[in-house]
């Protein structure tokens, strides 16, 4: 069985224990932490991919998974569950909310800006809290 973490026409808000108002850019270091290229992916490409291929192609990165390796790998990563951009540091500490589209395709937006609330308000678009980084 494949397993997916698309979501379609859904806004991951900050998660609740998400301590700050401005969002933060993903610190640079060395070696890229899941945050910088999760937010490289997403920022750079709004709209362009699903969570599945931004997961997945960071996943890789951080493996160093060859291009001629990457369509066997990809099917072994999907064949077990796989964490949701719901429990992506860019929403659960960063301060980034993340919009699926009708499509599946995502983009993200800082907590303090005008689309954010925009996502908020409208009724036609399902919501979800990004997960908390510390159990009550």
């Amino acid at each position: 069985m494949i397993h997916t973490t698309n979501y379609i026409n859904t806004f991951i808000e900050i998660a609740d224990d998400c301590t700050i108002s401005h969002a933060e850019t993903p610190p640079e270091k060395k070696t890229k932490t899941l945050a910088s290229l999760q937010y490289e992916q997403i920022k750079k490409n709004p709209y362009r991919y699903p969570s599945d291929d931004i997961i997945f192609e960071c996943y890789a990165i951080k493996n160093n998974i060859s291009e001629s390796e990457k369509q066997q790998e990809k099917t072994q990563f999907f064949s077990k569950g796989q964490p949701f951009l719901r429990s992506s540091p860019l929403a659960k500490r960063y301060g980034f909310g993340i919009h699926h589209n009708k499509e599946g395709k995502a983009a993200i937006f800082a907590v303090d800006s005008k689309e954010y609330q925009n996502f908020l308000s409208d009724e036609t678009i399902k919501k979800v809290k990004a997960m908390r980084s510390k159990k009550k």
